[in-house]
Order: C-alpha cells, then structure tokens, then sequence
C-alpha cells in the first residue's frame, strides 16, 4: 500500500505556495500519495496519513498556541516533519538570542516584550548599533508582514512601530539594517535530511520608509546562487548546534555584516519555502528523505 502524505498549508495560502507541484509530483513519482491538507481544517482525519509535512502554514504567526496545540495534536496521530518540537522552538526568533549565547554568528538582535517601555528599550539598541537603518519586526512573523526598516533618526515612527506590536501582546525584534543586503541581497541554503541541497538569493525587500506589509508574505525577487564556503562553514556550524539531530529540512537566511562575514538573520525550520523550483532534483530529495523516514 503506498504512503499517504499531507502537504500541511492554510487557506489563505491556497495557489501560493510554488513549492507544491513538484513536490506532489516528486512523491507521485515516487509511488506515493501527497495532498494538500489545511493545518486549521478540523474534519481532516490526521490519522489516516501516514505523514503531515509542513510546508505553508503561513497564518500561524497570529494563532501561535492554536497552531502549537494542532502541531502536538497532529504529531499524536502521525509522523510530523519536521517534529512539534522544532516547530515550537523555531517559531519565536528569540532563538536567535540562545544560537549568538554559543557564539554562533548572528546578526545583532534585542527584543522588547509587552509591558516594557519601547522607547528605553530603543534608547539602549541605538546606543550599541551605530548604523543609519534598523529594522523592526514581531519575534513570531513570517514573509516580512508587519516588518519595517525604519532610519534612526525617525523615532516616533520605530516607537509607533514598536508600540502598535507591544499592545498586540506580541514581542518585537530589533536589528540593525546591514547595507551589504542593498548590493548582495541574502542567501537562503536549502538543507534536505542534514545535508547541503542548493541556495537562492533573495533581492532586497525593505525600502526606507515603506509601510510594512500586512499580505500573507511580501514578493520577493528569488533567484538561484552558488553558496560560498564561508556560508556553508556558519550554516553547518550553526545546524550542528541544535539539540534536534538530523532534519528533514532546513533553510538558513544568511546576510554580510560590514566586514563581509556572513550572519545569520533567519533559521527556517517550521514552514519554509524551500526554491524546489530553483534546483533540479531538489524536490525528488526531499520526498524521497520523507519516504525513507517512515520506511525506518
């Protein structure tokens, strides 16, 4: 009997997720059955998959306990990949606090939390970071929605900013903007089952000033690049460091600081796009990793 796989979404995602064709094609190939199955809809049977990958829950970012309760619910009833452990450990970017805590670089980041006073919290960021930008976003988000790059010199729009996430009784991430991200764009590398599969640049995506994006993710500008051995190296270095073992997939977001040494902005490991479209046999691996896992 051939395995039964859910390609976990959301509604609002539907049609968007350019990952999909060919990994449903790649599982049919395969000799397995793959569908789309919406993490919120409550007449899915999780049980009668053998399988939930998750791929575009995209709307969890506001429904973070709702989410995190499917995900303990959903791995009860069959293998969750990756499992509700990561899930829960990789949707708060306060991670990147604990991954800079090894030494791991990172790209500078303080967070505010609801009932704190945005403007010290801001005082003290722009006393430790000299550069002209910076960038504001929720420590749950995901595709740049409710994320801004804002000039220091602009206060009351970073403290409007900042404001308008501490009263949603969500926390806020601070960073500085590295201008290195205006010339080179990032890199995002593509693990498939712990090993390297391909990397894609991502264009800039925050203008000065422009209003942050409230679409389920903002459009970006993807094309495929080579991954330097420097970006390997932190990548590695940085996957190595979980407490998680081998994963079934990861993507690493890495932008150049003003020295040219790459950083970690983002590590995706709950709903990535993963470029499958941008790397010939990337979609085969992952669906034939999947496969393996369950075979085992």
């Amino acid at each position: 009997m051939s395995a039964r796989v859910a390609l976990v979404s959301a509604r609002a995602a539907r049609g968007l997720d350019e990952d999909m064709p060919p990994l449903q094609a790649a599982f049919a190939a395969a000799g397995a059955h793959a569908e789309i199955a919406d993490w919120d809809d409550t007449d899915t049977a999780w049980e009668q998959f053998d399988a939930a990958l998750l791929r575009s829950a995209w709307d969890y970012t506001e429904r973070l306990t709702e989410f995190l309760r499917w995900a303990q619910h959903a791995a009860a009833c069959t293998v969750l990949l990756n499992p509700p452990e990561v899930v829960r450990w990789n949707c708060d970017k306060h991670y990147l606090l604990q991954l800079a805590a090894r030494d791991l670089a990172v790209v500078p980041s303080s967070f505010a939390e609801p009932g704190m006073q945005a403007q010290q919290v801001l005082d003290d960021f722009l006393a430790r970071h000299g550069h002209a930008d910076l960038v504001v976003k929720p420590a749950v988000g995901a595709g740049a929605r409710d994320t801004r790059r804002h000039a220091r010199s602009e206060r009351a729009g970073i403290l409007a900013h900042m404001q308008a996430l501490l009263t949603a009784r969500r926390s806020v991430l601070l960073q500085p903007y590295l201008g290195s991200v205006d010339q080179h764009g990032e890199s995002a590398l593509i693990y498939i089952d712990g090993s390297f599969s391909h990397a894609i640049r991502k264009g800039p995506l925050l203008p000065r000033g422009a209003p942050a994006s409230d679409a389920l993710f903002a459009a970006e500008q993807i094309s495929a690049r080579g991954a330097a051995a420097d970006e390997r190296a932190l990548a590695e270095g940085i996957l190595a460091e979980l407490p998680f073992g081998r994963l079934l997939y990861a993507r690493v977001d890495l932008i150049r600081d003003d020295a040219g040494h790459p950083r970690l902005l983002e590590l995706e490991l709950t709903e990535p796009s993963l470029f499958l479209a941008h790397a010939a046999g990337s979609a085969q691996r992952l669906a034939a990793a999947a496969l393996e896992r369950l075979e085992r």
